[in-house]
């Protein structure tokens, strides 16, 4: 079980991550339009991996668990996937 200061660690970084994003677009000078939406893309990959892991326990689950919530991930980006072509 995760204690308070590594729930208040990871509350940081989503904060930092969360203003990352926000400089990423508010910057045009320094970031271009495609540079910001792909840093944006990682930053919610790793926003997104730090709240299932600590804040939905899913690090302390066993590894059973973790192989079945990748396989809905990989079911829904595919059919997300399959939905996009479908539509063109």
């Amino acid at each position: 079980m995760a204690s308070i200061r590594n729930y208040a660690l990871i509350y940081v970084a989503l904060i930092l991550l969360a203003t990352g994003k926000f400089v990423f677009f508010h910057f045009p000078e320094i970031f271009t339009y495609e540079l910001a939406v792909g840093g944006t893309m990682i930053l919610a990959v790793i926003k997104v991996s730090l709240i299932a892991g600590y804040f939905q326990h899913l690090k302390d689950e066993p590894r059973s668990i973790t192989y079945l919530m990748l396989t809905a991930l990989f079911m829904v980006l595919l059919l997300t996937l399959a939905a996009g072509y479908s539509i063109q």
